[in-house]
């Protein structure tokens, strides 16, 4: 018997045996028969549920996160629709990771830019249950991210900084508000370096990049800023070692920087993809490549990049929506096995299994009701 610590509480593993002989007249059930039932069963449980995947309707007249099943061959099933408390803005957020699942998968947080607040819920499998709405502390908040219990939102005129707490609160950090670079930024995105020393915020308007440096208490303060290399930098990815990756809108491009204790270096500058509004981006699980989701395109692009993060277009065209797809944000499941975009165009979630080379092989597609969703997290 042992104890283990998930989280903030203290789970009891007991490890009991469950294989007991049979008795009476079914007793001449054959051992073969007993491992064909058991290996059927195990079967049916894997071709189960294998994850799931997670978006939100951005409807003005009450905000909802659509949850998915992922099954084993990355098809989705909707599994629930959850409201948020809030309200969205039935507009386009112009952002990227407007839902965000908790690094550990617990939790998953949506931001209702209509209402100026950020819905925590609790996650088991595909299902969602609401545990606290807290103000934003600022206004249209548009992204959220979170590293070991520590949550910041990005609004539209600062970042803020909560606490998960284990009964499921949502609490402000005193100190954890601080500024954007400017008060008519057009903020597109936040998220966590992987070691949670520091935060990056990609700003639209004024073609900047901030860095916050948190501290031990989760409190961060900033921003410094940096010039982006290219024009209208919008949705980034972070490797595990900080190399920064960040698409840029209007020059068709994407860019990598070196984010370190040391301080912040363009690594590649402008790595043109010839594709039209390349807006959001992803990286796999083995910080191999990156695939970025170009708007105006219907197209997804993957770039490789070296372990010394440098970058480089490896397929223009890795992937397509079709015809009229319009191509939003884009998550990668926990192994990277498979790719889900958001297609505006045909209401849909795209779906697409990702071989070890970074090719993209088209699954079916899955309908959504929902004109205006936004974000998409996926596990």
């Amino acid at each position: 018997m042992k104890l283990r610590w998930i989280g903030c509480a203290c789970t009891l593993v007991a490890a009991s045996a469950c294989g007991q002989a049979f008795e009476g007249k079914d007793a001449d059930i054959g051992a073969a028969e007993v491992e064909e039932v058991n290996s059927s069963a195990e079967a049916l449980a894997l071709d189960a549920h294998r994850g799931a995947v997670f978006t939100q309707t951005n409807d003005a007249n009450g905000n909802h996160v659509i949850a998915f099943q992922r099954l084993r061959d990355g098809s989705l099933t909707q599994a629930g629709e959850y409201e948020t408390g809030g309200l969205g803005t039935s507009n386009g957020l112009g952002s990227q990771g407007a839902v965000a699942l908790s690094s550990d998968h617990r939790y998953l947080l949506a931001v209702n830019a209509g209402s100026n607040d950020v819905s925590l819920f609790r996650v088991n499998g595909a299902s969602l249950q609401l545990l606290d709405r807290e103000p934003s502390l600022g206004t249209r908040p548009v992204s959220v991210t979170e590293q070991a219990g520590v949550v910041y939102v990005l609004n539209a005129d600062n970042v803020s900084g909560f606490r998960i707490e284990c009964h499921g609160a949502l609490t402000p950090i005193a100190g954890a508000v601080q500024p954007l670079s400017a008060s008519a930024a057009g903020p597109a995105q936040i998220q966590f370096s992987a070691d949670g020393r520091h935060l990056v915020v990609a700003e639209k308007a004024t073609n900047t990049l901030d860095t916050y440096a948190v501290s031990r208490t989760g409190v961060a303060s900033g921003p410094e800023t940096h010039p982006s290399a290219g024009t209208t930098p919008f949705g980034f990815d972070i490797t595990s070692r900080g190399t920064v990756v960040v698409s840029e809108a209007a020059t068709g491009s994407a860019s990598s920087y070196g984010l370190s204790r040391t301080g912040w270096s363009v690594l590649s500058s402008v790595v043109v993809s010839g594709e039209r509004a390349p807006c959001w981006l992803t990286i796999t699980p083995d910080d191999h490549y990156a695939f970025v989701a170009n708007a105006q395109s219907s197209s997804v692009s993957s770039y490789a990049i070296a372990r010394n993060g440098q970058l480089s277009l490896y397929d223009a065209q890795a992937g397509s929506t079709g015809t009229g797809g319009r191509p939003l944000d884009l998550a990668l499941d926990t192994r990277g096995d498979f790719l889900y975009v958001l297609d505006a165009g045909h209401h849909q979630v795209a779906s697409f299994g990702v071989s070890d080379n970074a090719a993209l092989e088209p699954l079916t597609p899955t309908d959504i009701d929902a004109p205006t969703m936004a974000g998409i997290a996926a596990y």
